[in-house]
């Protein structure tokens, strides 16, 4: 087996934003120094949470500089550098590198997609250029094209490729990949930790952890103890949060709720739009019942 990256749970930070959209990067700053403090094991910075897909390159890196800064290397900043453009994902990749950061999460490409030999080559052309660690994301839900087992056991050859966030909902994708090749593997859905766990996998990139870092890490550090029942226990402790936190479009849901519980994380940039008056009323109600506010 490649050395993972981290083990246990990594968090997908949200991105704070001043009420006019503009980043809010103190606020980052402070969640980064929380989410480290109370048992993140790495932080996801720019994911798909982090609205990666709304922010300039300067945004990217300075977010990526801040959090390299902050974390001091007390755990791994994985940085999200991907996009459907290889010659813009290398050039955000190698700034990335330069910012300090650990590793990278490169997402498959979207809108255009590509062949499965387009994805061999597109992942090998900027692992070799940044010869940082890399993470593949799968997620066909959002990009449109899945990343298929073989595929992944051919990237796992290089010596860069070190994991895969596997959000495709398919524990049989899971277990098929562990089952072909040493690629660490990570849930990319909170609702899967366990499942994911079970097949052989090193832990999470999650989004409640931005909420409930404990608790997502109690649930993985007991796991690699040995200890099944309080695992899950753990799970399904989590799971109304896991479908209050995505009753609508990541990430407006969290960043609704970090709002709720002090966070001062600011609006979503469009299109991302604010929630409901019922899906507002639905995540109070969740928040409630784990006492992160009052009824």
């Amino acid at each position: 087996m490649k050395q993972p990256v981290f083990y246990g749970s990594g968090v997908a930070l949200v991105t704070p934003m001043h009420p006019d959209g503009s980043v809010y990067y103190e606020e980052f700053e402070r969640l980064v120094d929380d989410q480290i403090c109370r048992g993140s094991d790495a932080l996801i910075v720019c994911g798909t949470t982090g609205e990666s897909a709304t922010l300039t390159a300067q945004e990217h890196l300075e977010l990526f500089r801040r959090a390299v800064d902050v974390s001091h290397g007390r755990v791994p900043v994985i940085a999200g550098t991907g996009s459907n453009d290889t010659a813009h994902a290398v050039d955000l990749s190698i700034h990335a590198a330069n910012c300090g950061v650990d590793a990278l999460l490169l997402v498959t490409p979207y809108y255009n997609k590509t062949s499965q030999e387009g994805l061999v080559q597109h992942f090998t052309t900027i692992a070799d250029a940044a010869q940082l660690p890399i993470l593949l994301y799968n997620i066909p839900s959002r990009t449109g094209l899945a990343l298929k087992e073989e595929t992944a056991a051919v990237l796992a050859r290089n010596q860069w490729i070190r994991g895969l966030k596997e959000a495709s909902g398919s524990f049989a994708y899971a277990a098929e990949l562990q089952s072909i090749c040493d690629l660490p593997l990570y849930a990319g859905n909170d609702t899967d930790i366990l499942a994911i766990l079970a097949v052989g996998g090193h832990g999470v990139i999650s989004v409640a952890a931005n909420l409930v870092p404990e608790l997502v890490f109690r649930l993985c550090a007991a796991w690699r103890c040995g200890d099944t029942a309080c695992a899950k226990k753990l799970q399904l402790e989590l799971m109304p949060l896991c479908k209050a936190l995505f009753c609508e479009v990541n990430p407006m849901p969290i960043k609704y709720a970090m709002q709720r519980v002090g966070w001062k994380t600011g609006p979503c940039r469009l299109p991302l739009w604010e929630l409901s008056k019922d899906k507002k009323r639905q995540i109070d109600k969740v928040l409630q019942k784990y006492e992160l506010i009052s009824p």
